[in-house]
Protein backbone atom coordinates (compact mmCIF):
# COMPACT_ATOMS: atom_id res chain seq x y z
CA UNK A 1 0.00 0.00 0.00
CA UNK A 2 1.55 3.33 -1.09
CA UNK A 3 1.64 6.46 1.07
CA UNK A 4 -0.87 7.95 -1.35
CA UNK A 5 -3.39 5.13 -0.85
CA UNK A 6 -2.79 5.04 2.89
CA UNK A 7 -3.74 8.70 3.10
CA UNK A 8 -6.81 8.17 0.95
CA UNK A 9 -8.01 5.40 3.26
CA UNK A 10 -7.04 7.08 6.50
CA UNK A 11 -10.15 9.22 7.16
CA UNK A 12 -12.29 6.10 7.53
CA UNK A 13 -9.66 3.99 9.29
CA UNK A 14 -7.83 6.32 11.63
CA UNK A 15 -10.11 5.76 14.61
CA UNK A 16 -10.49 1.98 14.32
CA UNK A 17 -7.56 1.15 16.62
CA UNK A 18 -5.32 -1.88 16.41
CA UNK A 19 -5.99 -5.57 16.36
CA UNK A 20 -4.63 -6.36 19.80
CA UNK A 21 -4.82 -4.74 23.21
CA UNK A 22 -2.34 -1.87 23.59
CA UNK A 23 0.87 -2.64 25.40
CA UNK A 24 0.65 -1.50 29.02
CA UNK A 25 2.44 1.80 29.57
CA UNK A 26 4.03 2.91 32.82
CA UNK A 27 2.25 5.70 34.65
CA UNK A 28 4.06 8.90 33.68
CA UNK A 29 3.27 12.33 35.05
CA UNK A 30 3.95 14.29 31.87
CA UNK A 31 3.86 18.07 31.82
CA UNK A 32 2.16 19.72 28.88
CA UNK A 33 4.59 19.46 25.97
CA UNK A 34 3.55 22.84 24.63
CA UNK A 35 4.23 24.45 28.00
CA UNK A 36 7.73 23.00 28.25
CA UNK A 37 8.92 23.85 24.73
CA UNK A 38 10.23 27.30 23.75
CA UNK A 39 8.72 26.77 20.27
CA UNK A 40 5.42 25.39 18.89
CA UNK A 41 4.82 21.66 19.29
CA UNK A 42 2.69 20.34 16.45
CA UNK A 43 0.54 17.35 15.57
CA UNK A 44 -1.27 16.22 12.43
CA UNK A 45 -5.01 15.62 12.31
CA UNK A 46 -7.95 14.69 10.15
CA UNK A 47 -11.52 15.85 10.59
CA UNK A 48 -12.59 12.49 12.06
CA UNK A 49 -10.37 13.15 15.06
CA UNK A 50 -12.39 16.22 15.97
CA UNK A 51 -15.33 14.00 16.91
CA UNK A 52 -13.25 12.06 19.46
CA UNK A 53 -13.34 13.87 22.85
CA UNK A 54 -10.32 11.95 24.16
CA UNK A 55 -8.26 13.02 21.15
CA UNK A 56 -9.38 16.63 21.52
CA UNK A 57 -8.43 16.63 25.20
CA UNK A 58 -4.99 15.15 24.50
CA UNK A 59 -4.23 17.53 21.66
CA UNK A 60 -5.46 20.65 23.44
CA UNK A 61 -3.28 19.74 26.43
CA UNK A 62 -0.02 19.05 24.64
CA UNK A 63 0.05 20.69 21.19
CA UNK A 64 0.05 24.26 19.94
CA UNK A 65 0.17 23.75 16.15
CA UNK A 66 -1.84 21.54 13.79
CA UNK A 67 -1.07 20.19 10.31
CA UNK A 68 -3.97 18.77 8.25
CA UNK A 69 -2.84 15.25 7.41
CA UNK A 70 -5.06 14.90 4.35
CA UNK A 71 -7.59 17.68 4.02
CA UNK A 72 -5.31 20.31 2.44
CA UNK A 73 -3.82 17.97 -0.14
CA UNK A 74 -4.70 18.35 -3.81
CA UNK A 75 -6.61 15.07 -4.10
CA UNK A 76 -8.95 16.25 -1.33
CA UNK A 77 -9.34 19.85 -2.47
CA UNK A 78 -9.69 19.53 -6.25
CA UNK A 79 -13.00 18.19 -7.56
CA UNK A 80 -13.30 16.32 -10.85
CA UNK A 81 -14.25 19.55 -12.65
CA UNK A 82 -11.32 21.54 -11.25
CA UNK A 83 -13.32 23.50 -8.67
CA UNK A 84 -12.07 23.48 -5.08
CA UNK A 85 -13.77 22.05 -2.00
CA UNK A 86 -12.51 23.57 1.25
CA UNK A 87 -15.20 22.09 3.50
CA UNK A 88 -12.92 19.72 5.41
CA UNK A 89 -9.89 22.01 5.56
CA UNK A 90 -12.08 24.85 6.82
CA UNK A 91 -13.27 22.65 9.67
CA UNK A 92 -9.70 22.00 10.76
CA UNK A 93 -8.86 25.69 10.44
CA UNK A 94 -11.86 26.55 12.62
CA UNK A 95 -10.74 23.97 15.21
CA UNK A 96 -7.34 25.65 15.34
CA UNK A 97 -8.98 29.02 15.91
CA UNK A 98 -11.20 27.62 18.67
CA UNK A 99 -8.22 25.96 20.38
CA UNK A 100 -5.85 28.90 19.79
CA UNK A 101 -3.50 26.63 17.86
CA UNK A 102 -1.35 27.63 14.90
CA UNK A 103 -2.47 26.23 11.54
CA UNK A 104 0.18 24.87 9.16
CA UNK A 105 -0.70 24.30 5.50
CA UNK A 106 0.27 20.94 3.99
CA UNK A 107 0.85 20.58 1.06
CA UNK A 108 0.45 22.56 -2.18
CA UNK A 109 2.49 20.64 -4.79
CA UNK A 110 3.45 16.99 -4.28
CA UNK A 111 4.80 14.65 -6.94
CA UNK A 112 2.50 11.84 -5.68
CA UNK A 113 -0.68 13.78 -6.40
CA UNK A 114 -0.92 14.32 -10.13
CA UNK A 115 -4.63 15.04 -10.09
CA UNK A 116 -6.46 13.66 -13.16
CA UNK A 117 -8.01 17.05 -13.86
CA UNK A 118 -4.56 18.64 -14.13
CA UNK A 119 -3.25 15.74 -16.21
CA UNK A 120 -5.99 16.31 -18.79
CA UNK A 121 -5.38 20.05 -19.17
CA UNK A 122 -4.05 21.28 -22.51
CA UNK A 123 -0.65 22.91 -22.52
CA UNK A 124 -2.05 26.42 -23.00
CA UNK A 125 -4.15 26.22 -19.81
CA UNK A 126 -1.87 24.28 -17.49
CA UNK A 127 0.22 27.12 -16.05
CA UNK A 128 -2.81 29.34 -15.50
CA UNK A 129 -4.73 26.63 -13.66
CA UNK A 130 -1.71 25.61 -11.59
CA UNK A 131 -1.23 29.19 -10.47
CA UNK A 132 -4.95 29.59 -9.76
CA UNK A 133 -4.94 26.51 -7.54
CA UNK A 134 -1.90 27.57 -5.53
CA UNK A 135 -3.03 31.19 -5.25
CA UNK A 136 -6.63 30.41 -4.28
CA UNK A 137 -5.60 27.86 -1.65
CA UNK A 138 -2.98 30.07 -0.02
CA UNK A 139 -5.17 33.19 -0.12
CA UNK A 140 -8.05 31.38 1.55
CA UNK A 141 -5.92 30.77 4.65
CA UNK A 142 -3.92 33.99 4.55
CA UNK A 143 -3.70 35.31 8.08
CA UNK A 144 -4.63 31.88 9.48
CA UNK A 145 -1.94 29.53 8.16
CA UNK A 146 1.43 30.53 9.59
CA UNK A 147 3.31 28.53 6.97
CA UNK A 148 3.05 26.09 4.07
CA UNK A 149 4.78 23.04 2.72
CA UNK A 150 4.84 24.57 -0.74
CA UNK A 151 6.59 21.65 -2.43
CA UNK A 152 6.72 18.19 -0.87
CA UNK A 153 9.29 15.45 -1.51
CA UNK A 154 11.15 16.57 -4.65
CA UNK A 155 14.23 14.40 -4.05
CA UNK A 156 14.37 10.90 -5.58
CA UNK A 157 13.68 7.97 -3.27
CA UNK A 158 17.31 6.79 -3.22
CA UNK A 159 18.64 10.34 -3.09
CA UNK A 160 20.30 10.17 -6.48
CA UNK A 161 18.76 13.12 -8.27
CA UNK A 162 15.22 14.44 -8.23
CA UNK A 163 11.77 13.10 -9.00
CA UNK A 164 10.21 13.46 -12.41
CA UNK A 165 6.52 14.23 -12.15
CA UNK A 166 3.70 16.04 -13.91
CA UNK A 167 4.89 19.37 -12.51
CA UNK A 168 8.51 18.92 -13.54
CA UNK A 169 7.51 17.83 -17.04
CA UNK A 170 5.30 20.88 -17.55
CA UNK A 171 7.60 23.47 -15.96
CA UNK A 172 11.05 22.46 -17.15
CA UNK A 173 12.47 20.22 -14.46
CA UNK A 174 12.71 20.27 -10.69
CA UNK A 175 13.96 23.85 -10.43
CA UNK A 176 11.25 25.16 -12.73
CA UNK A 177 8.26 23.68 -10.94
CA UNK A 178 9.57 24.44 -7.45
CA UNK A 179 10.39 28.05 -8.28
CA UNK A 180 6.98 28.60 -9.84
CA UNK A 181 5.08 27.17 -6.86
CA UNK A 182 7.07 29.26 -4.38
CA UNK A 183 6.73 32.44 -6.43
CA UNK A 184 2.95 32.09 -6.64
CA UNK A 185 2.63 31.19 -2.95
CA UNK A 186 4.69 34.24 -1.97
CA UNK A 187 2.48 36.51 -4.08
CA UNK A 188 -0.59 35.04 -2.39
CA UNK A 189 0.71 35.50 1.16
CA UNK A 190 3.63 37.74 1.93
CA UNK A 191 3.80 36.72 5.60
CA UNK A 192 3.56 32.92 5.72
CA UNK A 193 6.80 30.93 6.06
CA UNK A 194 7.27 28.84 2.91
CA UNK A 195 8.89 25.41 3.29
CA UNK A 196 10.54 22.87 1.04
CA UNK A 197 9.73 19.56 2.75
CA UNK A 198 11.17 16.05 2.31
CA UNK A 199 11.75 12.77 4.13
CA UNK A 200 14.57 10.29 4.83
CA UNK A 201 16.98 13.21 4.99
CA UNK A 202 18.43 11.99 8.29
CA UNK A 203 18.11 8.31 7.39
CA UNK A 204 19.87 8.47 4.02
CA UNK A 205 22.95 10.74 3.81
CA UNK A 206 22.83 10.64 0.01
CA UNK A 207 19.28 11.97 0.00
CA UNK A 208 20.11 14.54 2.66
CA UNK A 209 23.01 15.83 0.55
CA UNK A 210 20.82 16.04 -2.57
CA UNK A 211 18.24 18.04 -0.64
CA UNK A 212 20.89 20.46 0.64
CA UNK A 213 22.27 20.97 -2.88
CA UNK A 214 18.79 21.65 -4.20
CA UNK A 215 18.09 24.22 -1.49
CA UNK A 216 21.40 25.96 -2.16
CA UNK A 217 20.71 26.14 -5.89
CA UNK A 218 17.13 27.38 -5.47
CA UNK A 219 18.10 30.07 -2.96
CA UNK A 220 20.89 31.27 -5.25
CA UNK A 221 18.31 31.61 -8.03
CA UNK A 222 16.11 33.80 -5.84
CA UNK A 223 13.42 31.26 -4.96
CA UNK A 224 11.51 32.57 -1.92
CA UNK A 225 12.13 29.54 0.29
CA UNK A 226 11.92 30.84 3.85
CA UNK A 227 11.84 27.55 5.79
CA UNK A 228 13.23 24.02 5.58
CA UNK A 229 11.15 20.97 6.48
CA UNK A 230 12.58 17.59 7.46
CA UNK A 231 9.83 15.04 7.98
CA UNK A 232 11.86 12.84 10.34
CA UNK A 233 10.13 9.51 9.78
CA UNK A 234 13.07 8.02 11.64
CA UNK A 235 14.73 4.69 10.96
CA UNK A 236 15.65 3.63 14.48
CA UNK A 237 18.59 1.52 13.25
CA UNK A 238 20.63 4.38 11.75
CA UNK A 239 24.01 5.11 13.36
CA UNK A 240 24.24 7.36 16.37
CA UNK A 241 25.16 10.91 15.37
CA UNK A 242 23.70 10.77 11.86
CA UNK A 243 20.66 12.84 12.79
CA UNK A 244 22.80 15.43 14.59
CA UNK A 245 25.17 15.74 11.64
CA UNK A 246 22.36 16.38 9.17
CA UNK A 247 20.65 18.93 11.44
CA UNK A 248 23.89 20.90 11.69
CA UNK A 249 24.22 20.97 7.92
CA UNK A 250 20.59 22.04 7.55
CA UNK A 251 21.13 24.85 10.03
CA UNK A 252 23.89 26.25 7.83
CA UNK A 253 21.36 28.06 5.65
CA UNK A 254 20.21 30.15 8.61
CA UNK A 255 16.52 29.49 7.82
CA UNK A 256 13.77 28.34 10.19
CA UNK A 257 13.62 24.55 10.47
CA UNK A 258 10.47 22.47 10.92
CA UNK A 259 10.62 18.89 12.15
CA UNK A 260 7.43 18.32 10.24
CA UNK A 261 6.25 14.68 10.51
CA UNK A 262 8.09 12.87 13.31
CA UNK A 263 7.45 9.21 13.98
CA UNK A 264 9.77 6.26 14.58
CA UNK A 265 8.53 2.83 13.59
CA UNK A 266 9.47 -0.13 15.77
CA UNK A 267 9.08 -2.44 12.77
CA UNK A 268 11.77 -3.05 10.19
CA UNK A 269 9.76 -4.64 7.38
CA UNK A 270 12.18 -7.58 7.39
CA UNK A 271 10.66 -11.04 7.20
CA UNK A 272 12.67 -12.07 10.25
CA UNK A 273 13.45 -9.51 12.95
CA UNK A 274 15.15 -11.03 15.98
CA UNK A 275 15.29 -7.82 18.00
CA UNK A 276 13.39 -7.93 21.28
CA UNK A 277 10.68 -5.39 22.06
CA UNK A 278 12.99 -3.88 24.66
CA UNK A 279 15.78 -3.46 22.11
CA UNK A 280 13.53 -1.81 19.57
CA UNK A 281 12.02 0.53 22.15
CA UNK A 282 15.52 1.49 23.32
CA UNK A 283 16.58 2.22 19.72
CA UNK A 284 13.45 4.29 19.20
CA UNK A 285 14.07 6.37 22.31
CA UNK A 286 17.72 6.91 21.37
CA UNK A 287 16.89 8.22 17.90
CA UNK A 288 13.99 10.45 19.02
CA UNK A 289 16.12 11.82 21.86
CA UNK A 290 18.93 12.56 19.40
CA UNK A 291 16.51 14.41 17.12
CA UNK A 292 15.04 16.45 19.98
CA UNK A 293 18.50 17.34 21.28
CA UNK A 294 19.70 18.31 17.80
CA UNK A 295 16.64 20.52 17.36
CA UNK A 296 17.19 22.15 20.75
CA UNK A 297 20.81 22.82 19.77
CA UNK A 298 19.67 25.05 16.90
CA UNK A 299 19.74 28.81 17.35
CA UNK A 300 16.36 29.81 18.84
CA UNK A 301 15.35 31.72 15.70
CA UNK A 302 15.71 28.53 13.64
CA UNK A 303 13.56 26.32 15.91
CA UNK A 304 10.34 26.96 13.99
CA UNK A 305 8.24 23.98 15.18
CA UNK A 306 8.51 20.34 16.20
CA UNK A 307 5.60 18.27 14.82
CA UNK A 308 4.73 14.63 15.47
CA UNK A 309 2.78 12.75 12.79
CA UNK A 310 -0.10 11.65 14.98
CA UNK A 311 -1.15 12.11 18.58
CA UNK A 312 -1.61 8.44 19.60
CA UNK A 313 -0.14 5.25 18.19
CA UNK A 314 -3.62 4.32 16.99
CA UNK A 315 -3.73 7.50 14.89
CA UNK A 316 -0.56 6.72 12.95
CA UNK A 317 -0.56 6.15 9.21
CA UNK A 318 2.08 3.48 9.86
CA UNK A 319 -0.60 1.20 11.26
CA UNK A 320 -1.87 0.82 7.69
CA UNK A 321 1.46 0.06 6.00
CA UNK A 322 2.25 -3.23 4.31
CA UNK A 323 5.98 -2.51 3.86
CA UNK A 324 6.72 -2.29 7.58
CA UNK A 325 4.82 -0.89 10.50
CA UNK A 326 1.44 -2.58 10.56
CA UNK A 327 -1.41 -2.84 13.04
CA UNK A 328 0.85 -3.38 16.07
CA UNK A 329 3.38 -0.63 15.44
CA UNK A 330 3.94 1.97 18.15
CA UNK A 331 5.73 4.89 16.46
CA UNK A 332 4.48 7.91 18.44
CA UNK A 333 4.78 9.59 21.85
CA UNK A 334 1.42 8.47 23.27
CA UNK A 335 -0.04 4.96 23.31
CA UNK A 336 -3.41 3.90 21.90
CA UNK A 337 -5.20 5.19 24.99
CA UNK A 338 -3.42 8.54 24.91
CA UNK A 339 -1.08 7.75 27.78
CA UNK A 340 2.45 9.16 27.51
CA UNK A 341 5.24 6.68 26.86
CA UNK A 342 8.76 7.00 28.27
CA UNK A 343 9.93 8.58 25.02
CA UNK A 344 7.41 11.39 25.59
CA UNK A 345 8.97 12.07 28.99
CA UNK A 346 12.40 12.15 27.35
CA UNK A 347 11.23 14.74 24.84
CA UNK A 348 9.54 16.87 27.51
CA UNK A 349 12.72 16.90 29.59
CA UNK A 350 14.82 17.95 26.59
CA UNK A 351 12.38 20.70 25.65
CA UNK A 352 12.44 22.00 29.21
CA UNK A 353 16.21 22.25 29.01
CA UNK A 354 16.83 19.35 31.40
Amino acid sequence: MSRRHILAAAPSLALMGCSRAPTASPVIDLPSLKSTAPFPVGVCAMTGHLDDPAWVDLVSTHFSQLTPEWEMKMERLVRDDGTLDFTASDRLADFCADQRMRLFGHTLIWYAQEHPWFQALPEDRFATEHDRYVRTTVERYRGRAVGWDVVNEPVAEDGNGYRECLWSRRFGGVDGYIRRAFDVAREADGEAVLFLNDYNLENNPTKGASYLRLVERLLAAGTPITGLGTQSHLDITIPEGQITAFMRELAGFGLPIHVSELDASLESGRRVDVRSDATRESQQRDRVVELAEAFMALPPAQRWAFTVWGARDSDSWMRLREDGGGPNDRPLLFDDRGRPKPVAADVAQIFAGG
